[in-house]
């Protein structure tokens, strides 16, 4: 019944230890050889998912930047990167909010970033900075320092601070970007993904599903937050994982176990495989 597999990763196919647990890779291992397509579509930008991708055991096509940059076989198939001026303004706009930008580069999946720093109350984003190193340029001026048009601005912070900047961000910007919003309430923490107004990981979906002649009734998406709603609401059969905003839980998707209770192998063995 299904062709295509699109699987968010941070919450969904990763455990909260970030692996991928066996279970879930034997159940990806059967679909792939009943014939599935699997693509992995994150926020993530390539470097770090090229490296979740290899704990698959197979190449896998990848949606990154939630949506912003395809990639297959290594080789970029498509960019919609942010415009120098929009992204200018975004980042005043942050600045004016007290919040941290940081700029993703990279038309060819370099994966680099520009920070002008990050203040030491922003643990999140210290600690992003930290795994992301040595991808990280620090700046003395973000805007002076845009050459070319950015993949995206992002932000991350305390959800209050996230839930602040927001509005502003969408009041001020209107149409000319969409805002993807991450949310860990557990944590208390939250991220702003800034990006090209038409980007968002559903309509890439759509531009893989034209690639590989699939439709929307064909595909199968898993994800837990609230940049995957639009391909969660898009897909022949959205589930939403059990980790995920409990706000997200009471959308009316169905529910899957965790991911630390093997969430994505449910849904393969159930939706995929036919094991009762």
């Amino acid at each position: 019944m299904y062709k295509l597999l699109a699987l968010d990763i941070d919450g969904t196919l990763l455990t909260s230890g970030k692996v991928v647990s066996p279970r879930v890779r034997q159940s990806l291992d059967a679909a792939r050889a009943a014939g599935l397509q699997l693509v992995l579509v994150t926020g993530r930008r390539y470097p770090a998912a090229r490296r979740v991708a290899e704990l698959t055991g197979a190449e896998v096509p990848l949606v990154l930047h939630n949506g912003a940059l395809v990639v297959e076989q290594g080789r970029v198939l498509r960019c919609r990167p942010l415009s120098r001026e929009t992204a200018r303004k975004v980042i005043e706009i942050g600045r004016g909010c007290d919040a941290d930008p940081v700029v993703h580069h990279g038309a060819r999946a370099e994966g680099r970033l520009l920070v002008e720093g990050v203040r030491p109350s922003n643990t999140l984003l210290a600690y992003y900075l930290d795994k992301s190193h040595p991808d990280v340029t620090v700046v003395q001026d973000l805007c002076a320092a845009l050459l070319e048009d950015p993949i995206q601005v992002m932000f991350g912070g305390a959800l209050d601070a996230m839930d602040a900047l927001l509005p502003r961000l969408q009041h001020a910007l209107a149409t000319e970007v969409r805002v993807e919003r991450t949310v860990y309430p557990r944590e208390g923490v939250g991220i702003l993904d800034v990006l090209h107004a038409e980007v968002n990981k559903a309509e890439a979906l759509r531009f893989l599903q034209r690639r590989w002649s699939i439709t929307a009734s064909e595909t199968l998406a898993i994800g837990d937050n609230w940049n995957d709603h639009a391909m969660l609401r898009e897909a022949g059969l959205g589930l939403v994982m059990g980790n995920a905003d409990p706000a997200m839980l009471e959308l009316g998707l169905p529910v899957l176990p965790t991911n630390d209770q093997d969430g994505v192998a449910h849904a393969i063995e159930r939706y995929v495989l036919g094991v009762a």
